[in-house]
C-alpha cells in the first residue's frame, strides 16, 4: 500500500470567501475521507478559514480582481496576478499534483494558469448560474468544467463537450441537518429566524428585519427569537431596534457554528450566493431570500429562482427591502 505522504497531491485553489472556500472545504473533506493528499492555495484572505482546511498544507500566494476598478488599481492589479503565477507555477514543479481544482476567486487565475502552462490536469468548478469572469478565462485551457447548475450561461459551445453537471458540494455539517427532524413549531413555542448575509453581513437587513419584525403582534413579537448577521458597524443600531420592541436578538459579525444555527431555525433570511443557494437546498431550510442585485452579471438572481424552484423558499428583490 502507498504511503500517503508520498502520493501525488489533489491541489485545490479558491479565493479567500466563504462562497468559494466552502465548496472546496466539501471537497477537500471527501478527498481526505478517501485518504488522498491535500495541498490548498488561496490568497491571504483565505487565512480566516484555517480551521476549515486543518491539516492541509496551505500555501498563499499573490492575487487581486481586476473587474471595476480604475487604470492604476487595474495595473497594480494585474502586477499581482503576475507574481501569484510565478509563485504558483514554483509550488506546483515542486507539488506535481494529479490534478488542480479551481472553485473560483482571483487566486485561481495565476494557479490554473500555471497548471496549464505545466502540462497538469485541471478541473475548474462554477458554483454560480452564470459563468464567472475568472472561469470564463480559465475554461478553454481546464481538462474539464464542473457546473452546480444544469444550465450555466456564458458557458462557450466549445467548452461544453468537457462540462459536466455535478451540483454544488456542500461540507458535512451541511449535509446532516437534512436527516434532523425540523425544530418543534408549537403556538406557544419561540420561532427561531435565522439572518445572514454572507461573510460580512448585509446592511440592507440591518434596517429592513427589525422593521419587519417589530411591525408583527406584541404577542407574536414575544415569541420571536432572532439570530441575525451583522456588519459590525451596524451591530448596536440592530440591538436597539430589537430591545425598543422586546425581541430576543443574537447579533454577531460572524457565526462559526453557521451549520447549527440554520439547524436550529425556522425561516432563514439570506442573499442568495452560491454557496447559500446549495446548503438551503440541501438541508431544506423555508427561506426568504433577497438577490444581491450588484452582484457580476446579477447572478444570485437566477440561483433564487433556482432554489424557490426546488424547497419553499420566496424571492423579495432587493429594492422592495429598501
Amino acid at each position: 500500500m502507498n504511503d500517503v505522504a508520498t502520493l501525488p497531491p489533489f491541489v485545490l485553489t479558491a479565493g479567500g470567501t466563504g462562497g468559494h472556500l466552502f465548496p472546496a472545504q466539501a471537497l477537500a473533506e471527501r478527498l481526505k475521507a478517501r485518504g488522498h493528499r491535500l495541498a490548498l492555495i488561496t490568497d491571504r484572505r483565505g487565512d480566516a478559514y484555517g480551521e476549515s482546511f486543518a491539516g492541509i498544507d496551505t500555501h498563499f500566494i499573490q492575487a487581486a480582481g481586476v473587474s471595476g476598478r480604475g487604470p492604476a488599481a487595474k495595473i497594480v492589479a494585474l502586477f499581482r496576478l503576475g507574481i501569484g503565477f510565478f509563485q504558483a507555477r514554483r509550488l506546483l514543479r515542486e507539488m506535481r499534483p494529479d490534478v488542480v481544482v479551481g472553485f473560483g476567486g482571483y487566486p485561481t487565475i495565476p494557479t490554473l494558469l500555471a497548471a496549464a502552462h505545466l502540462k497538469l490536469k485541471s478541473v475548474i468548478h462554477e458554483q454560480n448560474a452564470v459563468l464567472g469572469r475568472a472561469n470564463r478565462i480559465l475554461a478553454p485551457r481546464a481538462t474539464r468544467i464542473a457546473t452546480a447548475f444544469k444550465t450555466t450561461a456564458f458557458l462557450r459551445d466549445s467548452d461544453m463537450a468537457k462540462a459536466i453537471w455535478t451540483g454544488n458540494p456542500v461540507r458535512p455539517e451541511i449535509r446532516d441537518i437534512r436527516d434532523k427532524p425540523f425544530p418543534a413549531f408549537g403556538a406557544d413555542q419561540p420561532i427561531q429566524i435565522l439572518v445572514t448575509g454572507g461573510s460580512q453581513g448585509a446592511t440592507v437587513f440591518a434596517g429592513v428585519v427589525p422593521a419587519a419584525l417589530s411591525a408583527l403582534p406584541e404577542a407574536m413579537r414575544r415569541r420571536v427569537k432572532v439570530t441575525q448577521q451583522c456588519r459590525p458597524e451596524d451591530i448596536d443600531s440592530v440591538r436597539a431596534a430589537y430591545d425598543s420592541n422586546g425581541i430576543e436578538a443574537i447579533l454577531e459579525s460572524f457565526f462559526d457554528d453557521l451549520p447549527q444555527r440554520i439547524a436550529a431555525a425556522h425561516l432563514v433570511i439570506c442573499r442568495a450566493g452560491q454557496s447559500t443557494t446549495a446548503e438551503l437546498t440541501s438541508d431544506g431550510r423555508p427561506a426568504i431570500t433577497v438577490p444581491y442585485t450588484q452582484a457580476i452579471d446579477d447572478h444570485q438572481t437566477a440561483h433564487a429562482a433556482s432554489l424557490c424552484a426546488h424547497v419553499r423558499a420566496w424571492k423579495l428583490p432587493n429594492r422592495a427591502a429598501q
